[in-house]
């Protein structure tokens, strides 16, 4: 038990997941606004909705 004690703290300080999880929310919500402005034109928001899911491919590791 004492070793696991020190390594559960270490993970609780672990920050590299979290920018992860932050970027990829940014870029959730700055897609989000652009499908909802370029909403009406079709060709557009197929585009950009292709240019989104590369995107999420590339922020899974190994994917890329």
């Amino acid at each position: 038990m004492k070793s696991f004690t020190p390594a559960l703290v270490r993970f609780i300080k672990e920050e590299d997941g979290a920018q992860v999880v932050e970027y990829a929310l940014i870029i959730a919500v700055v897609s989000i606004g652009l499908v909802s402005a370029f909403g009406s034109n079709s060709t557009l928001s197929t585009k950009f909705s292709e240019l989104v899911a590369s995107i999420g491919t590339c922020l899974t590791p190994g994917k890329c």
